[in-house]
């Protein structure tokens, strides 16, 4: 492909060479008829010499041949640094660029994240033995109600997060895995886009998800608000689990920054790049990673749907904008910024949606 700037080389070579031709066709004619002939030299060899002369120094071909030269050699080291550029065009966008949007999850961070709580509820802990989620003996102490109501906790969200195709859902099914939870049937399965997932398991409706899920089911989560916030500024994403109409806990999901992620945003803002971070998850947890990697400018609680049109605003605020992601969420948007950057550990949407991998 040809990169904007070559076209125009061309459209002045074009115009140049037939004028440089025409100057060559006149030197020669000029130095054959009234030119001196240097002694023992035909007249005709001074005026092709002189014409020869004038071709190779004045045809544009250097114009002709230093674009395309500058591109190969700029995506053969990008090649030999991991960065696959897929056309001319976007590798002149890219010198443009002036503000940088990343994704969180996968981008910034290791995309690998991790169960660290599970905190039933108050009104579970304090509901009498057979109560419990886990139907356990007056026997029981009270550490082993608490570690049964957990591990049921984590088998209801396994068994409705194995068909989600979440990086958040391997997670809480690799955690009920390592336990080894044993998981149950899930009927009538529905992934809600930004919000979660519900089903039912076990006769009983059971959704998983975040506040806005909770909102939109007309959950009360007033008595869980202490733990909610406790965990989100901790960076972790929570999600709760609903149970028959009931919240009975809570699962807490922590994915960890990217070595090198705050050193690639630090370079970034000394080149007077603004950075942005994106993302669905809450606005605690988004600013708990933003500030461990420098970023100020925070997105969050954006709806998969909604991250086109965020980059579309800031683009509106005169921004030359590069867009960072990984997941099929982020086609989208990638495809809508000046430059979409996609991650070669993403999926096969966003690598085809991006122009610079």
């Amino acid at each position: 492909s040809k990169a904007p700037i070559q076209r125009i080389a061309d459209l002045i070579s074009s115009y140049f060479v037939p004028i440089v031709i025409m100057l060559a066709f006149l030197t020669f004619g000029v130095w054959y008829i009234f030119g001196p002939s240097p002694a023992g030299e035909p007249a005709l060899l001074f005026a092709l010499l002189n014409t020869v002369a004038v071709l190779i120094i004045a045809c544009p071909c250097a114009m002709g041949l230093a674009t395309p030269t500058a591109i190969m050699v700029g995506t053969g080291i990008g090649a030999e640094h991991g960065i696959l550029i897929k056309d001319a065009e976007s590798l002149e966008t890219a010198h443009k660029i002036n503000t940088v949007i990343f994704d969180k999850t996968g981008t910034l961070t290791t995309g690998k994240p991790e169960v660290t709580d599970v905190v039933p509820t108050k009104v579970i802990l304090r509901a009498k033995p057979e109560g419990s989620l886990a139907n356990a003996s007056s026997s029981e102490t009270s550490s082993e109600i608490l570690r049964s109501a957990q591990n049921d906790i984590l088998r209801l969200a396994a068994s409705i997060e194995k068909g989600s195709e979440h990086s958040l859902a391997d997670a809480i099914v690799n955690a009920a895995a390592e336990k080894k939870l044993a998981l149950s049937k899930v009927e009538g399965f529905k992934a809600i886009a930004g919000h979660g997932v519900e089903g039912v398991v076990d006769d009983k409706k059971v959704v998983l998800g975040n506040r806005r899920l909770m909102e939109k089911k007309e959950i009360d989560i007033t008595h869980v608000r202490s733990d909610l916030a406790r965990l989100e500024e901790e960076g972790k994403t929570v999600m709760m689990l609903v149970f028959d109409r009931k919240l009975v806990g809570l699962i807490a999901v922590a994915d960890t920054v990217k070595e090198t992620a705050k050193e690639g945003v630090k370079a970034l803002q000394k080149m007077n790049i603004e950075v942005i971070i994106i993302t669905g998850d809450n606005t605690r947890s988004a600013k708990a990673i933003a500030g461990q990697v420098g970023i100020k400018r925070v997105l969050a609680e954006v709806l998969p749907d909604r991250k086109a049109a965020e980059v579309r605003k800031i683009q509106q605020e005169g921004k030359k904008v590069a867009m960072v992601g990984d997941g099929i969420n982020d086609a989208p948007a990638l495809a809508q910024a000046d430059i979409g950057i996609a991650m070669g550990t993403g999926t096969d949407v966003a690598i085809e949606a991006a122009d610079i991998t």
